[in-house]
């Protein structure tokens, strides 16, 4: 019998079987779980490093706003009568708006009116971006804050505060609230501790003195400016408590107390990052050292821009006595630490 001239071959096409293709998912899942950290990590430091220099902006805007007035700092703010229940004006991040580029912003505000009247609140309801970390959360939301006049006004967040100087501990008063510095130790006050309108010559008997370049005997370098102040919350089970973080967040236009402002109390609870868990923790004063807490969400640590205009990394875990000798502007403490 006689074979045929050629044959066809026959091929047969063979697909994945379920076990290769899960293999497949799981090793794609594998290197995924293990690209993600990289990845997470890659975009905080660039997060990180765009925070360090949105807060170096505002350190020069400050100074360069010292130089047009005679080495004079702006006030941490005016509020010309006791806490809580005055009205306040206008704040040192107003006052430093054209140095930050922001001319048209500043002449929307009217200094002859209260921080909070109807035709200052499209000015404090402005996302500013020079006043906003990258990696801090929900910036692009408005709030109701907490307290004080304008609690039922909603206002655009911030993630930056100025230094008023230390508080406590012993508690005795605060910086930011008129009438509840009597008992603080001069030498405690930093350099936006003044809170009222400057008045300069005799005959003021309440006269607010704001702070110059030239009464920061501590040094430049050695002295904190402004600091990042965000929270967090991390403790899902006191809702009652985390329920009001986003609203002790900080405002950037508000006036009122520690909204835009803090100080430091030397308790280690007040870098927790997290309001609810600050005052969950307890300690002298209660919630009041946790509304002018300082806090990122960097791991282990947050930025602070210097006197000199530099900014420095700090960690969570300094020592809270040298942390406390560096909010001071002459309390003649040693401050010359590594970062």
């Amino acid at each position: 019998m006689r074979m045929p001239t050629h044959t066809r071959r026959k091929t047969s096409l063979r697909g994945f079987t379920l076990v290769e293709l899960l293999v497949v998912i799981a090793i794609i899942g594998v290197l995924v779980a293990l690209l993600l950290p990289a990845v997470q990590a890659a975009r905080e430091a660039a997060r990180r490093a765009q925070c360090q220099n949105t807060l170096k902006q505002i350190g020069l805007a400050v100074l360069n706003y010292a130089s047009a007035h005679a080495d004079e700092l702006p006030v941490g703010g005016v509020t010309n009568g006791p806490c809580c229940g005055t009205r306040s004006h206008e704040s040192w991040s107003i006052q430093i708006l054209p140095y930050l580029e922001l001319q048209n912003l500043y002449d929307r505000y009217n200094f002859d009116l209260y921080n909070i009247h109807v035709d200052n609140q499209p000015v404090l309801q402005t996302l500013v971006p020079a006043y906003l970390c990258p990696s801090d959360e929900e910036t692009d939301q408005l709030e109701r804050p907490e307290s004080g006049p304008g609690s039922g006004i909603e206002m655009a967040r911030g993630s930056y505060r100025a230094n008023t100087g230390r508080c406590g501990d012993p508690i005795q008063g605060w910086w930011d609230s008129p009438g509840q510095t009597n008992n603080l130790d001069p030498s405690w006050a930093g350099p936006f501790h003044a809170i009222g309108k400057p008045r300069r010559g005799n005959g003021y008997p309440n006269a607010t003195f704001v702070s110059s370049l030239r009464q920061i005997t501590d040094g430049l370098s050695n002295t904190l400016f402004f600091g990042e102040m965000t929270s967090k919350a991390t403790n899902s089970d006191k809702r009652a408590l985390i329920a009001a973080t986003p609203r002790r967040r900080t405002f950037w236009a508000y006036t009122y107390t520690s909204y835009n402002k803090s100080c430091v109390v030397p308790q280690t609870r007040t870098l927790l990052v997290d309001y609810g868990r600050c005052v969950q923790v307890d300690g002298p004063g209660g919630s009041n050292p946790c509304k002018r807490a300082w806090g990122a969400i960097h791991p282990g640590g947050l930025h602070f821009a210097f006197g000199d205009g530099s900014v420095r990394f700090i960690q969570t875990s300094i020592d809270m006595q040298i942390f406390a000798g560096m909010a001071t502007m002459a309390g003649e403490e040693l401050t010359n630490v590594g970062f």
